[in-house]
């Protein structure tokens, strides 16, 4: 899956928008997923901080994680 596929999903299932951020960056109490320096990576971002962050070099495979977390999270 894709990340446009994935915010789709994301959509799909209701999962609420203020608890991910596709865009990187460091909004306050996110799952976030960035395309950075030819890496994708997965983190939670709080106050500032990147916590548990993962990189990936195939966005499918980042966007997978990146699902698994959500859900993990918000269920």
């Amino acid at each position: 899956m894709t990340q446009k596929g994935l915010f789709k999903r994301l959509q799909d299932e209701g999962i609420p928008e203020a608890s991910y951020s596709h865009e990187g960056g460091l909004p306050n109490e996110r799952l976030c997923v960035e395309w950075k320096n030819n890496l994708w990576y997965v983190y939670y971002s709080e106050r500032g901080i990147r916590t548990s962050e993962k990189d990936f070099l195939i966005e499918e495979i980042a966007c997978q994680y990146f699902y698994q977390e959500i859900i993990r999270m918000v269920k």
